[in-house]
């Protein structure tokens, strides 16, 4: 895995990468699972995690980061303060950090690292667990009414993984990625994410596969966590162009999440259920204006700015999307609007070469009529553009290359022949630089 390359941002920002990179050489990987490293440093400063407001948990393979967005929204809604920590970040570092509801400035993030760099002393750390640690300091500083931490890689040896009494844990749906760190298979994975469960401490569980169900649940039962799982303990669904949400506490029908796809129905489910087993539900009112105002860029977002503008006639979409279960998400959300709104659908993808690109490509057989490849700017651990093309191809799509996400919008644009439907995805780093080339500003 690729460490984020630097914005383009001049002043403080730059000098708080400058200031991360700069002392995470001391350790020879991006990513080092254990938790040895961020116990020596968190207790040289002070233990912060133990000083938070009540902590939400979200492990799982996809979803963690709009479950986190369903559940600030919700908590927002409510008017409550809320710290979250997500990763990786898009446009900007800051992204990464919300410190009470607001992004971290800049001069607070450089301030933080700063004495994160000093208490570290030299010792070995990783550009991860350097940033969870930034992370809980500045939570531990700043008084709020709940703390959305999202896993980085896995879970058991993860770096969030030091909070010895979470709120609440939540599982989102698990399946085939980081198989070098993880295992190769969905058993092992699961294992790796069930490791946040701790004992007496509820966690909610999405839909899973059977085998990654029986993994949890086998570990829960080790373990004595208790688990509310969907399909068994509440249900969220579509029913005539509503959310409907049902659990032991009654029913609610809400708003469509704002967020399209189906998944993220069963993601505005996960984040409700948290909630509502925990003291800080909120009432009907406030989770259906938490679907009308939820917020997570890159997750099939409509671009409307400079670069959609390269394909005037087309509808460009994005999303981060990389594995076989983003894949399979995807083309769901793909075929509703081709029942909707038909038109030819195009992908602009790029990949790490870490992921599996044919898995990912087969759910769009039969609904895609190109992929096109395209280097993923900054990062030097990109798929080549060839290798994308010949994955898609492999998984029954035509595939082929461009030089640029500019390049594939304009030979799309002049090719179509007609009004069509563009799909950039493949890479949360891709979809950062699409937002970016778009003019998209984090806030």
């Amino acid at each position: 895995m690729t460490r984020p390359a630097s914005p383009s941002d001049a002043g403080a920002q730059d000098a708080a990468l400058d200031l991360l990179h700069q002392f995470t050489t001391l350790h020879p990987r991006a990513w080092d699972l254990g938790l040895e490293r961020m116990v020596r440093l968190l207790g040289a400063m002070g233990n912060p995690q133990d000083k938070l407001p009540p902590v939400f948990h979200v492990a799982g393979t996809n979803g963690k980061g709009s479950t986190v967005a369903f559940l600030r929204a919700a908590l927002e809604a409510q008017g409550k303060q809320v710290h979250a920590y997500t990763s990786p970040h898009l446009v900007r570092f800051n992204e990464r950090i919300r410190v009470a509801g607001s992004l971290v400035s800049d001069d607070a993030l450089v301030d933080a690292l700063r004495h994160c760099e000093t208490v570290n002393g030299g010792k070995s750390i990783t550009f991860f667990e350097a940033t969870t640690a930034t992370a809980l300091h500045l939570f531990a500083e700043t008084a709020a009414d709940a703390t959305l931490l999202e896993v980085g890689l896995g879970g058991r040896l993860d770096a969030t993984n030091v909070i010895e009494r979470p709120a609440l844990c939540a599982i989102t749906p698990v399946s085939m990625d980081h198989m070098g760190f993880l295992g190769d298979t969905l058993e092992k994975i699961a294992t790796e994410k069930a490791g946040i469960l701790k004992r007496d401490v509820p966690c909610v569980v999405a839909p899973q596969d059977e085998p990654a169900l029986q993994v949890i649940r086998a570990v829960a039962r080790r373990v004595g966590a208790p688990l509310i799982e969907h399909g068994q303990d509440f249900m969220a669904y579509e029913e005539h162009g509503r959310l409907v949400y049902q659990d032991a506490f009654g029913l609610m029908d809400l708003p469509l999440p704002r967020l399209a796809g189906r998944h993220q129905i069963i993601n505005a489910g996960t984040a409700i259920a948290c909630l509502r087993h925990t003291d800080l539900s909120g009432t009907d009112a406030e989770y259906a204006n938490a679907m009308q105002t939820v917020q997570w860029p890159g997750r099939l977002q409509k671009l409307t700015g400079t670069l959609a503008a390269r394909a005037p006639s087309c509808d460009v979409w994005l999303d981060g999307g990389h594995n076989a279960g983003g894949g399979k998400a995807l083309a769901e959300a793909m075929a509703d609007l081709e029942d909707r709104v038909p038109r030819p659908l195009y992908l602009i993808s790029g990949l790490m070469r870490t992921k599996d690109a044919t898995d990912f490509f087969r759910p769009f057989e039969g609904l895609a009529r190109q992929v096109i490849g395209v280097p993923i700017p900054g990062h030097d651990k990109g798929l080549d553009t060839v290798a994308v093309a010949a994955s898609a191809s492999e998984a029954g799509t035509y595939g082929s290359v461009a030089d640029s996400l500019e390049a594939a919008l304009t030979e799309i644009e002049a090719s179509a022949g007609e009004p069509a439907r563009v799909l950039i995805c493949g890479s949360l780093y891709l979809a950062g630089h699409a937002l970016k080339a778009d003019g998209y500003t984090p806030t």
